[in-house]
């Protein structure tokens, strides 16, 4: 993408071949990781992610905007409400190694053409991790946000999450 708006992109180096990233097993339960699946945009035709660094925390946010072909973000999102029926908790391998995760649908209005929020909680070694995602459909784009904390509840700023939805929905590409 030479061009965004009629203003010049850096356009990031070929990734270093020498370097090599970890990759982990999938979680413990199918249908929680279709959940990770969805939330992080995995069968996007393409998906942009920003960090957010919260003053009053030391754990950072973040945004996925994921575009689609034709109708698969409603199928995204169809296959993420499948998902949370049954995936309740599920044990994994990341960074810092095993963990076990609980989760927990949440209530939130209605943004966009859908909207779920969910609450991901599990111990770690400072503490209690709890990490909110709330994830919208706006036509053939999901927006997905997330924060954590430690000890105490994530919560990821709803004016900002209204202002990205507001900004999707009059998109004139919708």
């Amino acid at each position: 993408m030479p061009q965004t708006r009629g203003r010049a992109v850096d356009e990031p180096p070929p990734e270093d071949q020498s370097v090599s990233y970890p990759t982990f097993p999938p979680v413990s339960d199918a249908s929680c990781q279709t959940m990770l699946d969805v939330l992080e945009a995995e069968t996007a035709s393409a998906s942009v992610i920003q960090i957010f660094n919260w003053h009053d925390g030391i754990y950072p946010g973040g945004s996925t905007l994921a575009s689609y072909d034709g109708t698969k973000a409603e199928q995204a999102f169809m296959q993420l409400r499948k998902a949370l029926t049954t995936c309740k908790s599920y044990t994994g391998t990341g960074w810092t190694g095993k963990y076990t995760a609980q989760v927990t649908m949440e209530e939130y209005s209605l943004l966009g053409d859908e909207t779920l929020s969910l609450r991901i909680t599990g111990p770690t070694e400072v503490g209690m991790r709890n990490e909110q995602f709330v994830i919208v459909r706006v036509g053939n784009t999901t927006a997905a946000f997330s924060s954590m904390d430690v000890d105490r509840p994530a919560e990821f700023p709803r004016e900002l999450i209204n202002r990205q939805v507001e900004r999707l929905s009059n998109s004139p590409l919708r």
